[in-house]
């Protein structure tokens, strides 16, 4: 299994991180470290994912999400 960090900005809402979360568990991919920070207007999240799949696929999919702002895999 391969894994990426991925980075996301989201417009602060209570269940935004509950929907990341289920994104990533829909498409098949699986969640190996998560660190969050919020402000009152933002939520900041670095994680890990472990996968078979491309990476590519949650990208799009997270980044169809209304909330999010950004997402982009971390060099």
């Amino acid at each position: 299994m391969k894994q990426y960090q991925l980075t996301l900005q989201a417009q602060w809402r209570p269940e935004v991180l509950e929907r990341v979360l289920r994104v990533v568990r829909h498409r098949g991919y699986c969640v190996s470290q998560l660190h969050m920070t919020s402000t009152t207007e933002q939520i900041c999240l670095d994680f890990s994912v472990m996968t078979e799949r491309p990476i590519d696929a949650l990208i799009n999919q997270l980044d169809k999400l209304f909330d999010v702002q950004y997402v982009a895999v971390k060099a």
